[in-house]
């Protein structure tokens, strides 16, 4: 029988809101039990930092002092997080068996042709965390897959898997699972999914371009309750010009960086309409990514921060045939669905099983991954 462990996942998304931090108990197979979770925001400089460090990355200017000052920034975020987790939590260090460390992405360009290698990249140093905190730290997941031809994300599905066959009732149909985060990103799980039988990929924006149109026509950071696309009405001559993007028409396995999309078909838009049509676009882009897979789903699950916006739910559920459930909905924890999973795989990456698989990352054979930093005694 497998050794269970218990880990703490962190994960700090592309929206920047902060760290999620989670406990699984898991042997990194079929046994997931969730425990406490927590979430620490980032402050304001730390944003600001952040985005300096993207744009750096995003300009090719690797040895930019703003990336360092942002990856110094970001792993001291990350161990006041564990700290501040153990003290809410009730936790001592020894109750702890390794922290699954995500890290900040500012850059994702995964290889586009069979030759080319692209590059995820992920600031905050693990050994750090690993000093500080006094406990073994996994981090690094995806730089493994990437050298091996894959594209380094998706990397939920096996996560997502573990949790449907950990109900009660496991499904006896297909499951798809779509995270709404500044990308959007979808598992299909058939029914007794194995990790060879997941098929992921990254579908479309999310809720990125919805995130900085709020922005660019509101001053706030989102669409809040679906408000604005609520009032508007949806341009479907753009909309169709929209979903002739050459991404949406690629085969998976593939991922998107945040920024590959952009605003400008919108651009002339009233606010509330453009909010509409790129909710619209997002839906759309679920909607045709089925065309993928290798059966109709029996239901969509929905987890990310996406599911909290309203007309993009209503979106979801129109532009799909089948039932779409919020992830609470399934019985599941929607903010802290990827701090579990980087719990999980850290487990999985010290027992040196598969983290991706060639239909979840396009890797050529399943691979592992992560890197491991050992606490100091």
């Amino acid at each position: 029988m497998a050794q269970t462990l218990t880990a703490i996942g962190l994960m700090s998304g592309t929206s920047l809101d902060g760290i999620d931090a989670a406990m699984v108990t898991t042997d990194g197979e079929g046994l997931v039990e969730p425990g406490p979770a927590a979430h620490f925001p980032y402050s304001r400089d730390l944003k600001i930092w952040i985005r300096r460090a993207i744009k750096a990355a995003l300009e090719g200017r690797d040895g930019a002092a703003d990336i360092g000052k942002a990856a110094g920034e970001v792993t001291l975020a990350h161990v006041t997080a564990v700290e501040h987790f153990l003290e809410q939590a009730g936790l001592k260090r020894k109750d702890i068996d390794v922290i699954g460390f995500h890290g900040q992405t500012i850059l994702h360009r995964p290889g586009r042709v069979p030759e080319g290698q692209g590059r995820s990249w992920q600031i905050g140093d693990g050994k750090v965390l690993a000093e500080e905190t006094k406990i073994d730290v996994v981090c690094d997941f995806r730089s493994a897959d990437i050298a091996a031809g894959g594209e380094g994300a998706p990397f939920a599905p096996i996560y997502h898997a573990a949790l449907l066959s950990a109900r009660d009732d496991p499904p006896d149909y297909p499951v798809g699972v779509i995270n709404l985060g500044g990308v959007a990103n979808i598992s299909y799980a058939p029914a007794a999914a194995r990790g060879v039988d997941l098929v992921a990929f990254d579908c479309g924006p999310g809720n990125g371009l919805i995130d900085e149109w709020a922005a660019l026509k509101t001053g706030e950071p989102m669409d809040r309750d679906g408000k604005l696309a609520r009032a508007g009405k949806v341009h479907t001559d753009i909309l169709r010009m929209m979903l002739l993007a050459p991404y949406l028409r690629r085969k998976p396995p593939k991922s998107l960086d945040r920024y590959d999309f952009k605003l400008d078909p919108v651009l002339g838009l009233e606010p509330e309409d453009g909010a509409a049509t790129l909710t619209a676009f997002s839906a759309a882009c679920v909607r045709d990514a089925e065309k993928f897979f290798p059966e109709p789903t029996g239901e969509w699950i929905v987890c990310g921060g996406g599911r909290r916006n309203p007309a993009l739910m209503e979106a979801l559920a129109k532009a799909l045939p089948a039932p779409v459930l919020a992830a609470e909905d399934a019985g599941w924890r929607g903010d802290d669905l990827e701090a579990e999973c980087f719990a999980y795989l850290a487990v999985r990456s010290l027992r040196k099983l598969p983290l991706s698989y060639p239909n979840t990352t396009r890797v050529a054979a399943p691979m592992t991954g992560g890197v491991f930093h050992r606490a100091p005694v």
